[in-house]
């Protein structure tokens, strides 16, 4: 039970969005949201998300965390992607710089480097919990998907953060294919020139969904 959500049953509320649309999801989780956020990295079908939740809510506040480690091709689609939906977005940055991090870590960290969890939290743990608890959202949306990683294929729709705040995946049972016909039906665009140092293979887990 969550402080933040004191009179919800989150097991029955995943069996009650089984087999629901994500528009539906969006529908119900904002009902039960306050002060909603969404996070974004903008790696490949974040358009999709975005464009989901922007629709029903076209002010909420869009967290980026920026790890200044992102390809030019990201930071051009990033700029598209929140010109072209009107996005709402915060950005939130590493308190060191790169180059403090090619001086004293010789750049990214391999994931065999006892330096590479240092690495994670600089760029990325450390400036999203900051983010929350300057922020403080009660519902976190989320591009999470089941198909992912073996982590996540063991999560549902709805979860909660260690802090009680409401995360909502509305994709979760969402494929590759069925994002592209999404993107399609609404002229959305998308990039697969993405690297998160953080994570370098695509089935780790950078600790973002197993930490906070």
């Amino acid at each position: 039970m969550s402080q933040l959500h004191p009179n919800l049953d989150i097991d029955q509320a995943n069996q009650d969005l089984q087999g629901k649309s994500p528009e539906e999801i969006v529908a119900w989780a904002l009902t039960q949201a306050k002060n909603p956020i969404i996070t974004t990295n903008f790696r490949p079908y974040e358009s999709a998300i975005l464009h989901l939740v922007a629709k029903q809510h076209p002010d909420i506040t869009v967290l980026w965390v920026d790890s200044g480690y992102n390809t030019d091709a990201t930071y051009q689609f990033a700029n598209k992607v929140i010109r072209d939906l009107n996005l709402n977005v915060i950005t939130y940055i590493p308190k060191q710089t790169a180059a403090y991090r090619d001086a004293t870590m010789n750049g990214i960290p391999g994931i065999d480097n006892p330096q590479h969890d240092e690495f994670t939290d600089q760029v990325k743990l450390e400036p999203f919990r900051r983010a929350l608890d300057e922020l403080k959202p009660d519902v976190w949306f989320n591009a999470i998907r089941k198909d992912q990683t073996e982590f996540r294929q063991g999560l549902d729709v709805l979860s909660l953060s260690k802090d009680g705040v409401l995360k909502v995946a509305p994709l979760f049972e969402k494929t590759d294919a069925d994002l592209d016909v999404y993107l399609d039906e609404h002229n959305l665009p998308n990039e697969f020139d993405y690297f998160d140092p953080t994570k370098v293979e695509e089935s780790r887990e950078c600790g973002l969904h197993t930490q906070l």
